[in-house]
Parts: structure tokens; sequence; C-alpha cells
């Protein structure tokens, strides 16, 4: 999915992730705060595998809209 502006901790609805400025570059450290113990890339598997984030948050999500397309 891509966002109007990186780094403004703007949640993302597709899959609950709140964008911290975590991008490719360090995708495998967890940084804590907002998104908790989860990398980016423990953040795009869970979204293959389960629908988002993580399972808790599930009752959150909701299905990408045609123009959206998720980095997983």
């Amino acid at each position: 999915m891509t966002l109007e502006e990186r780094s403004c901790f703007e949640i993302r609805p597709v899959c609950f992730r709140e964008d911290d400025g975590q991008g490719d570059d360090n995708a495998d450290r967890v940084l804590g705060g907002p998104n908790g113990r989860l990398s980016l890339t423990e953040a795009r598997n869970n979204l293959r595998v389960l629908g988002a984030g993580d399972e808790r948050r599930l009752k959150f999500v909701r299905a990408p809209l045609p123009d959206e397309c998720p980095a997983v």
C-alpha cells in the first residue's frame, strides 16, 4: 500500500500496522514502538498468511481496494 507521506504514524487500514518510518533497508529489525515486537518483514509475512499484521489486529483490517496493493 502506498502512503502519501512516510513516517507520519498513519495506521494502514489493510494491515493495521502503523507507519513508523521503517522501510526495506531495515525491515528485519524490531524497532518496538507502535508496532510492538514485530519487524516489518514479520508483519508482511503475517499479512500474507493471516490477512493482518498480527492476529490481534484482524478485527480492525479491511480488504485492499482495487487501487491498493499491499507490499508483501
